[in-house]
């Protein structure tokens, strides 16, 4: 996460008290360039944050994909994550599916199942402090 400085948030609500969004505007508050991907948007803005209909359609690279979304969604997002190719595929907490990553994971993008972004994010801080 030092090393990146672009998110895309796959599955970010449209409700504010939802976690994926609550976790798009805390990256973005932190100083990620973010945006979201969410298929009942269209082209428009999600508490500040540009929300796309797809992967494909961001105009520019990312670094990290961070997805929140069914562990048996994940196969219909792979194809467009290897055209995008980020640097990371970060699967939320809950979310895994060993075998649709398994192309992720081939092409050399470093994959990230099952852990909270928020969660790796404020412990790399507090170790950074403790140094």
């Amino acid at each position: 996460m030092r090393e990146s400085k672009s998110i895309a948030v796959v599955g970010i609500s449209r409700e504010s008290h939802k976690i994926s969004r609550k976790i798009a505007s805390f990256l973005s508050e932190v100083g990620y360039d973010v945006v979201g991907v969410n298929p009942s948007f269209g082209d428009e803005y999600a508490g500040g944050i540009k929300v796309y209909k797809s992967i494909s359609d961001i105009p520019h690279d990312v670094d990290i994909i961070n997805v929140f979304r069914r562990s048996e969604d994940i196969p219909g997002i792979i194809d467009e994550v290897l055209i995008k190719n980020p640097k990371v595929l970060w699967l939320q907490q809950g979310i895994r599916n060993d075998l649709a990553v398994k192309p992720i994971i081939e092409k050399g993008i470093v994959t990230i199942q099952d852990e909270c972004i928020f969660v790796q994010y404020n412990y790399c801080k507090s170790i950074k402090n403790i140094k």
